[in-house]
């Protein structure tokens, strides 16, 4: 039976940042709110938690298209090929905010996402969600729980979220409602950006 921790956005309380950190360093799966829909998310660097998250989504690791969740810009040399001004340009007037951007992958990715060409960045507009990636010291590999077909309420409401998930994951962090729109993906590893998937980030940062 997983946590159900009260982390308010506010002002993160340190302690309650500490507890899930300490569990998403034990390769255990946390949910936790973002800027947009809530997130299922485990630590990058942990294989055997990434194999969990891929089993429930019912995809094969090597093929699964997640965000890396960061906490700023300088998040981005870790896993990122270098990029070019004018994207630099589009990513500082974005971020943080509820976009995802599609961007080159460089050799420092981890070995499971070693055969991806491009990577999903997301810096959420969300102080739990950067306060986590900061404590943790590296990013958070995140996957939106919302269904393709639907936004239901128990995707938005952190207790109904804790009701569906609490025997798949270690915690539920009640961070306050959920928004029900994903973010826009942007794919900005070509020439010109493509827009993916238009959500709730607004297209007139181009």
């Amino acid at each position: 039976m997983s946590e159900f921790i009260k982390i308010y956005p506010e002002n993160p309380n340190p302690k309650e940042i500490k507890r899930v950190v300490d569990v998403l360093r034990k390769g255990g799966l946390i949910i936790y709110p973002t800027d947009t829909v809530y997130g299922l998310g485990c630590d990058i660097t942990n294989t055997k938690a990434l194999e969990k998250i891929a089993r429930i989504k019912g995809v094969k690791l090597a093929k699964a298209n997640w965000s890396f969740i960061c906490a700023d810009l300088s998040n981005l040399s870790d896993y990122v090929r270098q990029i070019d001004t004018s994207t630099f340009k589009i990513l500082k007037r974005a971020l943080p905010g509820p976009y995802t951007f599609i961007l080159p992958g460089n050799n420092n990715l981890p070995k499971e996402f070693k055969k991806k060409k491009t990577v999903g960045i997301r810096i959420p507009d969300n102080s739990i969600a950067r306060t986590l990636v900061e404590a943790l010291g590296n990013p958070i590999v995140s996957t939106s729980i919302r269904d393709e077909d639907e936004l239901l309420e128990y995707t938005t409401d952190p207790e109904l979220i804790y009701e569906k998930w609490k025997n798949l994951v270690d915690i539920v962090i009640d961070g306050g409602y959920g928004d029900n729109m994903a973010s826009t993906v942007i794919d900005l590893s070509e020439d010109e950006p493509i827009v993916v998937r238009e959500g709730k980030g607004s297209l007139d940062i181009f």
